[in-house]
């Protein structure tokens, strides 16, 4: 179903979205209602002794906001900050909350996405799906003095002293409609209160650009084995993909000129061996957050492709100064 709906939400004119703009415009209006539940008080603001800084977006699906607040993250700790991060942690089993990411956790215990950025960030990620939660445990179990929240833009319940949203420079905002008859979270009008807007791959004026570069790819059994992309030019690879925008992945393998067959499955697919029962030994290539998923029954043909970010120049001086200014 939520396949379908992606389709329909970047097709113009589609019958489907028309026959479900009345539910859009509900969705919309009980999106304003609880947002002004917080604004007037009626409704709880947990507000805290350290800046939080909120990564997140109006849309659903892939806009890059793991890898942003992973960027976020490094740069804050080379800046001197402590920074912790808090996170729902979708679809993880873990049942008692907050709690603490481990670098030797599970995806299926704690999130793909959790896990990801307390590998790559080494700093403290605490789950909870009340993020107040989340920040009271941090700042009690740790020393950060600056809390990021990963996908936090509508948990009002969480006071914010910088907001960045992410927007997927490509796909924009498909039909321009609100949930489910598009694929808005919140009217287009929300953006014009962040801090900052942040576009992934191609932005439009008074927005960060973001470009996604490939990096090495990794042979997921052993962490130490590194080949550059160029290594499978011209030849057949399994793309694997299960990510909110599957086919910004597939482009970075073809601008490489690889072959690719593609393999997309849902956001946060809980995978299994019988997944990748191809019948050939052709190299498996997947995104970062895909590779967390499968360590368990790996084997050889699996490869990960690690993707940083780049950010127009002005961003962190800007970010930073913001941040600097803060009186908590």
């Amino acid at each position: 179903m939520r396949c379908n709906l992606t389709k329909l939400w970047y097709q113009p004119r589609h019958p489907l979205s028309y026959a479900l703009a009345p539910l859009a415009y509900v969705f919309r209006s009980l999106v304003y209602l609880r947002r002004c539940c917080y604004q007037l008080g009626f409704k709880k603001v947990n507000k805290f002794n350290v800046p939080v800084i909120v990564v997140g977006n109006i849309t659903v699906g892939g806009t890059g906001k793991t890898p942003l607040v992973i960027w976020l993250a490094q740069l804050l700790r080379q800046q001197g900050y402590q920074p912790g991060i808090v996170s729902r942690g979708y679809k993880a089993q873990q049942t008692q909350f907050p709690y603490l990411v481990q670098a030797n956790d599970t995806a299926t215990k704690v999130g793909d996405e959790p896990l990801l950025i307390a590998r790559q960030t080494q700093c403290p990620v605490m789950l909870a799906p009340k993020r107040a939660q989340a920040v009271q445990a941090l700042l009690q179990q740790t020393q950060c003095n600056v809390i990021i929240a990963d996908d936090g833009l509508q948990h009002y319940g969480l006071a914010r002293d910088i907001e960045i949203a992410v927007i997927n420079g490509e796909r924009r905002y498909g039909n321009n409609r609100c949930l489910p008859a598009g694929p808005l979270r919140e009217p287009k009008s929300r953006l014009s209160t962040v801090d900052f807007v942040v576009a992934k791959n191609q932005a439009n004026d008074n927005e960060i650009s973001m470009r996604v570069i490939p990096q090495a790819c990794t042979q997921l059994i052993k962490s130490a084995d590194h080949k550059p992309l160029a290594t499978w030019q011209g030849k057949k690879v399994h793309a694997v993909a299960g990510i909110g925008d599957p086919t910004s992945f597939y482009a970075l393998l073809k601008r490489a000129n690889l072959i690719i067959i593609e393999h997309t499955f849902a956001d946060h697919h809980r995978y299994q061996a019988t997944d990748f029962a191809f019948g050939d030994d052709l190299p498996i290539i997947m995104t970062a957050k895909d590779g967390v998923k499968c360590e368990a029954f790996a084997d050889e043909r699996f490869w990960v492709l690690p993707v940083a970010v780049e950010l127009d120049a002005d961003f962190a001086p800007a970010l930073l100064a913001k941040l600097n200014s803060l009186t908590i």
